[in-house]
């Protein structure tokens, strides 16, 4: 009875409703026009349309089994190590910098505008590091690993890759003065709508949804995000407004000509959970033992992915520098 209780607990808290079922048994209606009764009827969506999307996938006989399989391992494994390993690096960093904060905001409409460009910088410099810091990348590529794109990937992260992603956020925002209470109000939308980014072609085929693809960043510029074609390659690292993107030149938008090809460069068993999970961190592990002298060592840690002490670098960057070459 006990694992029954338990496998309860986890199918109402995977789904996200568990708030909701609350306010409705209490018969609390008014509670539905609160911040946590509006949240609580927004967190059932994504949970909603993976199951959706897979049975979409089912139906159009592209059911991307794999990708759901593995996906639904780290999500197991990461909720199995989340019971014995609890980081709260949000409150332990607003408490400790918050007070040396130069100025606050407030709950006026300007500072939010104001906090959300603040926020996309810092997930801007944290999403980047990962991208070109090998030793970050172990932590982010577990979510780049699948070779297809649904909703599912939004739960294929290393355990620790958001202490690591909270700690740079959190600092940043936190730094230039953005208000706890906005702050979490921020990571809510942007944690949904990063949910949402990478729904699958079963559900949205085309996702580039019009004018707002010139606005904002798309399901569609998050597939380009995604992809391991050298054109797309290490683009696209924010999450709603793609202003950051523009200033440092990481925009990307498809090219309909170019269907992105999901994963990542290395080869690898997409359908094993420990290569997904652990795989580039064992890569890194082998190159610093093998490699020749400390310095050699560290450089591995520290330079991007594909970096080589011999010269023969295979970094995204070259990678991208040789593809745009080869074009003219």
């Amino acid at each position: 009875m006990e694992f029954l209780e338990t496998l309860y607990q986890e199918i109402v808290g995977f789904l996200g409703i568990r708030s909701l079922w609350e306010i409705l048994s209490a018969g609390n209606y008014e509670a539905l026009k609160t911040y946590e009764g509006v949240a609580s009827l927004i967190y059932p969506i994504i949970p909603l349309l993976i199951l959706l999307e897979f049975v979409l996938g089912l139906v159009y006989k592209k059911p991307q089994t794999k990708v759901y399989k593995v996906n639904f391992l780290i999500y197991v494994f990461n909720r199995i190590v989340g019971r014995f390993i609890a980081i709260g690096m949000v409150g332990f960093l607003i408490g400790w910098l918050q007070p040396i904060a130069p100025f606050q905001t407030s709950g006026t409409w300007y500072w939010f505008v104001y906090g959300y460009i603040v926020w996309e910088f810092a997930h801007f410099i944290y999403h980047y590091l990962g991208h070109k810091v090998r030793l970050f990348w172990c932590l982010h590529a577990t979510h780049h690993s699948p070779e297809d794109m649904n909703l599912s990937v939004t739960h294929a992260h290393f355990f620790l890759e958001a202490p690591y992603a909270d700690t740079i956020r959190t600092s940043i925002c936190i730094l230039l003065g953005v208000r706890p209470e906005l702050l979490f109000l921020i990571m809510f939308i942007d944690g949904t709508y990063g949910a949402f980014i990478h729904v699958g072609e079963n559900l949205i085929k085309d996702a580039r949804f019009g004018w707002l693809n010139s606005l904002i960043l798309t399901p569609s510029h998050h597939r380009v995000h995604h992809a391991r074609n050298p054109l797309y390659m290490d683009t696209n690292f924010c999450n709603l407004l793609n202003i950051w993107d523009r200033v440092f030149k990481t925009y990307q938008e498809e090219d309909m000509a170019q269907k992105p090809e999901y994963g990542i460069t290395r080869e690898i068993n997409s359908g094993s959970f420990v290569d997904v999970y652990f795989g580039e961190i064992i890569a890194l592990a082998k190159d610093v033992w093998n490699a020749p002298g400390i310095a050699n060592k560290m450089a591995y840690i520290i330079m991007p992915p594909g970096w080589s002490h011999d010269g023969h670098h295979k970094t995204a960057k070259r990678l991208r520098q040789e593809y745009l070459k080869s074009l003219s």
